[in-house]
């Protein structure tokens, strides 16, 4: 893929089928990158996949030949935490991974409360019975629910991956519980944020990924150039039956 969209002064990159495939860079990411660099196109990665915290991001990032820090990374979790200290919520009992545990931590609010003010879902990859029992009993008692992201699947080399849309599923079966809200793209405020403070315009910005109801739903919300890579869920069928314009449509991002 050409970074020198026009007018394009920064890229928000998805990761899972976008940059790599579980541990395995997809062909030409690395060449993007250094060409996005050369042209002076600013860089950041995006992702709903709330497993890891941001250190564990760059360490992966870094491990895969990709320099970055952490002001780089922007997550599902950074929303969902804003989310949380603005309905002033410190207690919780969260399905969630220790990455993410640390995070919510690091902000002051508790993930495994006996009172908790809401039951947290994000995407666990350590899942077992008692989170889940427990976060069940609770959303019985009246807890509400709110949710890291959307995504019914992860990407891997091998197939989709349950992700947090299939727990929800799971939860909503158990309990009759809806989400009262759910963070991450395709929140147009995952990424506005950083627009405002680079001093650009959304037009000026582009969106690659590879999920149709994330990468360019939030494109088109928040009004930046949409660019479908067809290297993870989403492929040609799937857009053409679907409702959403996308600006670029591209076999991955080494087209």
């Amino acid at each position: 893929m050409n970074s020198s969209l026009p007018n394009v002064k920064a890229v928000f990159l998805d990761l899972d089928g976008t940059i790599y495939l579980g541990s395995n860079l997809i062909d030409g990411a690395i060449d993007f990158l250094n060409r996005c660099d050369e042209q002076g196109v600013k860089r950041f990665f995006l992702s709903n996949n709330s497993s890891k915290s941001v250190s564990q991001y760059v360490e992966k990032l870094d491990s895969l030949g990709i320099p970055c820090n952490s002001e780089d990374v922007l997550l599902s979790t950074h929303d969902l935490l804003s989310w949380l200290a603005k309905e002033g919520v410190e207690r919780t009992w969260a399905i969630a991974t220790e990455g993410m545990c640390e995070m919510m931590m690091a902000s002051g609010i508790t993930t495994r409360d006996d009172d908790p003010q809401y039951v947290v879902l994000g995407y666990d990859t350590e899942i077992n019975y008692e989170k889940i029992s427990k976060a069940s009993v609770f959303l019985h008692k009246g807890v509400p629910l709110v949710a890291s992201h959307p995504d019914m699947v992860c990407p891997s080399p091998d197939g989709g991956l349950p992700d947090v849309g299939a727990y929800l599923a799971m939860l909503k079966a158990t309990t009759g519980v809806e989400p009262k809200h759910i963070t991450g793209k395709p929140n147009p405020g995952m990424i506005m944020h950083k627009i405002e403070e680079l001093g650009l315009a959304a037009s000026e910005c582009a969106m690659v990924g590879d999920r149709l109801y994330t990468d360019m739903e939030m494109a088109n919300r928040a009004g930046c150039v949409s660019v479908l890579v067809l290297s993870g869920e989403a492929t040609q069928k799937d857009l053409d039956e679907s409702n959403l314009e996308v600006d670029v449509v591209v076999d991955s991002v080494n087209a």
